[in-house]
C-alpha cells in the first residue's frame, strides 16, 4: 500500500469513530423487530390498563435510553475499564447483596431480583453480570501465565463467579447464575486455562447445578413440568404448554401479525419471556429462522471482533468482545430453548426484543462497549499503516 493511500485513509478517519455497520444493522433490526413483537405480544394486557401501546411506549423511551448509553459508553476508551476492573466487582457484588436486603430489593412473582430506585425497578443481575464479566476480563490479562499454568489461577475467578452465582441463586435467578457461570469459563478458557481443568470445572458445575436443581420445590416443580408438561397442562404445566400451542400453531409462515390467539391471556409472560412464542405464532419458521440468523450473526461478528483485537495486541478488548458474543448467544439460545420446551423454564430474556427495560438498558451499553473495541482495533490498525506507508 503505498504512503499516499495510507495517508488518505488515515485522515478518513481522524476525526470519527470507527464504527462497525455490521453490529449496528444487526443491533438495529434485532431491536426493532422486538419493538414490533412487544407492541403484538402486550397489546390486550395493555387495553385493560386503558393504553393499548403502553409497553411499546416504555420500551421504546427505554430503547432511546440505551441508546444513549451506548452512545456515551463508545466514547469511553476501554482501558478506564480494564484499570477499574476490582471497584467494578465490588460493585456489582454489592448490587447483588443490596437486592436481597428488605426495603431496597422489590420482589416481583416470588423472585427478590429488582432495587427500586427513583420510581423505577432495576434487575441488579442484569448489569452485575456485566460488571463481573469486565473485571473476569481484566484478572485473564493481568493473570494470564498463571491462568494458563496453574490449578489456583484458575480456581481464584471460578470462586468469584461462584459466589456471584450463589448469591443469583438465593433470589432466585437460576438461569442467570448459569449464563455468568458459562460465559466466564468460556472466557477463561479462551484466555489460556487447561482444557482439562475447563472440563473437570464443568463436569463438577453440572452435578453441582443438577443437585441445586433437586433441592428446591420451586425448582422441581419446574423441572417436572419442562419434562412432561402435558401431564399437568392446567397447572404446572400451563405455561410451556400455551407456548408450545403458539409455536405449532405458527406453521410455516405464521397467523400474521397482530393475530395471536395465544397472547389473549393464555400466553403468560407474552410480552416478556415468552415473546419468541408469540413470533412464531405470528410470523411462523419464517420468522423464527430470521431470528436464529440474526442472532447467530451478531454472536458471530463479536467474536470476529474478538479475533482482531488479539491479532492487534488487545488482550482485554478481545476477551470483553468475546464475552458478549458468548453471553448473547447464549442467553438467546437459552431463551428459544424454554419457549420451545426444550430446557426447563428459566426466567431469561431474549436480549433486544423481549420487553425488559434493565435488560434492554444493558444489552445497548454493552453493544457501546463492543463497538468501542472495533473501534480501537481499527484505530490501531491505521495507526501501523501510517507508520508503514512512512
Amino acid at each position: 500500500m503505498s504512503a499516499s493511500t495510507v495517508t488518505g485513509l488515515a485522515a478518513s478517519k481522524r476525526d470519527g469513530l470507527h464504527l462497525d455497520p455490521v453490529i449496528i444493522m444487526l443491533a438495529s433490526a434485532l431491536l426493532l423487530m422486538g419493538l414490533v413483537m412487544v407492541t403484538s405480544a402486550s397489546v390486550t394486557l395493555a387495553a385493560r390498563e386503558g393504553n393499548p401501546f403502553f409497553y411499546l411506549e416504555r420500551q421504546f423511551m427505554f430503547s432511546i435510553f440505551g441508546v444513549g448509553c451506548a452512545a456515551v459508553a463508545v466514547r469511553i476508551p476501554t482501558i478506564t475499564w480494564q484499570r477499574s476492573g476490582f471497584m467494578l466487582l465490588i460493585i456489582s457484588l454489592v448490587m447483588l447483596v443490596l437486592v436481597l436486603v428488605p426495603g431496597i430489593g422489590h420482589s416481583v412473582n416470588g423472585s427478590r431480583r429488582w432495587i427500586h430506585l427513583a420510581g423505577l425497578n432495576f434487575q441488579a443481575s442484569e448489569a452485575a453480570r456485566v460488571l463481573l464479566l469486565i473485571y473476569l476480563c481484566s484478572y485473564v490479562v493481568r493473570r494470564e501465565e498463571e491462568l494458563r499454568t496453574k490449578l489456583l489461577g484458575f480456581l481464584k475467578p471460578l470462586g468469584i463467579l461462584a459466589i456471584a452465582g450463589a448469591l443469583l441463586l438465593v433470589e432466585p435467578d437460576f438461569g442467570s447464575g448459569v449464563v455468568l457461570l458459562a460465559t466466564g469459563i468460556g472466557v477463561m478458557f479462551l484466555a489460556g486455562a487447561r482444557l482439562r481443568n475447563v472440563l473437570i470445572i464443568c463436569a463438577v458445575a453440572a452435578v453441582g447445578l443438577a443437585l441445586i436443581a433437586v433441592s428446591s420445590a420451586y425448582r422441581v416443580k419446574r423441572l417436572t413440568a419442562f419434562m412432561n408438561p402435558w401431564a399437568d397442562p392446567f397447572n404446572t404445566g400451563f405455561q410451556l404448554t400455551q407456548s408450545l400451542i403458539a409455536i405449532g400453531r405458527g406453521e410455516w409462515t405464521g397467523v400474521g401479525l397482530g393475530a395471536s390467539v395465544q397472547k389473549l391471556f393464555y400466553l403468560p409472560e407474552a410480552h416478556t419471556d415468552f415473546v419468541f412464542a408469540v413470533l412464531a405464532e405470528e410470523l411462523g419458521f419464517v420468522g423464527i429462522a430470521v431470528v436464529v440468523a440474526l442472532v447467530l450473526a451478531l454472536s458471530y461478528r463479536a467474536l470476529v471482533i474478538a479475533r482482531n483485537a488479539s491479532e492487534a495486541g488487545l488482550k482485554f478488548q478481545s476477551y470483553l468482545a468475546a464475552a458478549f458474543g458468548i453471553w448473547f448467544g447464549l442467553q438467546a439460545f437459552i431463551n428459544m430453548g424454554v419457549n420451545m420446551g426444550l430446557l426447563p423454564t428459566k426466567g431469561l430474556t431474549l436480549p433486544l426484543l423481549s420487553y425488559g427495560r434493565s435488560s434492554l438498558v444493558v444489552t445497548l451499553a454493552w453493544i457501546g462497549i463492543l463497538l468501542r473495541v472495533h473501534h480501537e482495533t481499527e484505530s490501531k490498525g491505521v495507526t501501523a499503516l501510517r507508520g508503514a506507508g512512512r
